[in-house]
């Protein structure tokens, strides 16, 4: 920590003053011990603002932080400034915090070139879309491919994102008009075939034999996905004769509501497990938010991670309970750095344990993300390696610091 308190001075009413170039003011009153210690205190807050502000910056040069979001505290931490209780030097402060302003507002404006450059892009995405739609309602006589092509087109359609409302309507029109040419075009083909009936038939009994061949499937999302699509090309296709629509059905339907039924049990079995796994993280998080962090912050942050060890290996619970978990558990963790963070700074760097316990977290971090990336898990793999960045960066400022 560099000596702030050059930037200040206690007179002999106690009253504690700031150096700045406009010249000297009141930020408080120490009357607790000698004048050394009152500038000490009023130093270590001054440090605190230079800790926030080296991670905003840090945050806003890695991508990590929303400009807007970074410019808006870059100016509340600037206007703090003329009224902030502190010891330090406030001018290079306020000379930073300048520069980092402008450095927001750049890549604030570069976002919004980003933003606009991407909705170009939609457009034009949908536009040819919406062309290639028309075409296909206009020309196409292979009335299958045609109409699997306009749903690949609707399904891509629905990814694309960030088309103003005025032209997605006129745009939508457009495929939507498309569509329903091309729907009359193929009913009306369609009436004028003898064979129509026995084409009706022959494709859904290849819907029957598919939906029998996966009745017995384990692969619950991948064969449930397809069985809907079965069904949506089932209810697409024309009619058969009355006798052989009743019978295709009857096996149909057997074969899914076989399907289904067995995945419920499986689905029922596994809430089941995930309600035991809630009552689990429930107890841990209990005993979480029990720690005497404020007592004794290096045990609590010990027994912290032994919870957290434990909180990993409980399992999935429910979805609509995990969000809520998770964040408490977070609280805690956060309270938990801070109480650390605040016994560092009153500890010499020579004798703070932080640091190594900071490098035993890294290493902890390390061997989870090892662990997820040996389950193949691409979910547990992303917050570990979000997790592994954030305590290396945090330790990477504490080795600077100190």
């Amino acid at each position: 920590m560099s000596d702030w308190t050059a930037f200040g001075r206690v007179d002999a009413d106690g009253n504690v003053y700031v150096k700045t170039a406009e010249g000297e003011r009141v930020v408080g009153s120490w009357q607790a011990g000698a004048p050394e210690e009152g500038l000490a205190h009023f130093a270590r807050r001054f440090a605190d603002l230079v800790t926030e502000v080296d991670l905003t910056e840090a945050r806003l040069n890695s991508g990590a932080a929303d400009p807007s979001g970074s410019l808006a505290t870059i100016r509340r931490l600037r206007g703090s400034l003329a009224e902030a209780h502190v010891v330090g030097d406030l001018d290079a402060l306020a000379t930073r915090l300048e520069r980092l302003a402008a450095l927001a507002e750049g890549k604030a404006g570069e976002a919004r070139a980003a933003r606009e450059t991407a909705r170009a892009e939609a457009v034009t995405r949908k536009t040819a879309l919406v062309e290639e739609a028309e075409k296909l309602a206009a020309e196409s006589t292979g009335w299958k491919t045609a109409g699997d092509r306009l749903k690949e087109i609707l399904d891509e359609w629905k990814t694309i994102r960030g088309v103003d409302k005025k032209t997605d309507g006129e745009l939508w029109k457009r495929f939507a008009a498309a569509r329903d040419g091309f729907t009359r075009r193929r009913g009306a083909h369609f009436a004028t075939l003898d064979a129509q009936r026995k084409q009706a038939q022959a494709a859904k009994e290849e819907l029957v034999v598919e939906a029998e061949s996966l009745a017995d499937s384990t692969d619950w999302a991948a064969t449930a996905n397809r069985l809907r699509e079965l069904m949506a090309q089932w209810k697409a296709a024309p009619r058969a004769s009355k006798e052989a629509e009743e019978r295709l059905w009857e096996r149909f339907r057997g074969a899914q509501d076989g399907f289904f039924s067995r995945r419920s049990e499986v689905f029922s079995a596994r809430d089941a497990e995930q309600r035991g796994n809630l009552e689990r993280k429930q107890s841990l998080l209990a005993e979480a938010e029990a720690l005497d962090v404020d007592g004794d912050p290096r045990g609590a942050q010990a027994k912290l991670r032994e919870i957290q060890g434990q909180w990993h290996e409980a399992g999935r619970v429910p979805r609509d309970a995990a969000a809520n978990l998770d964040r408490r558990l977070r609280v805690v963790d956060e309270k938990v750095r801070q109480a650390m963070d605040s016994a560092w700074r009153r500890t010499e760097p020579s004798a703070n344990p932080l640091l190594a316990q900071m490098r035993d977290q890294v290493a902890e971090a390390e061997q989870r993300l090892t662990r997820a990336r040996t389950a193949g898990d691409a979910k547990r793999i992303r917050e570990a390696e979000q997790a592994l960045a954030a305590k290396r960066r945090f330790l990477e400022l504490a080795e600077q610091a100190s």
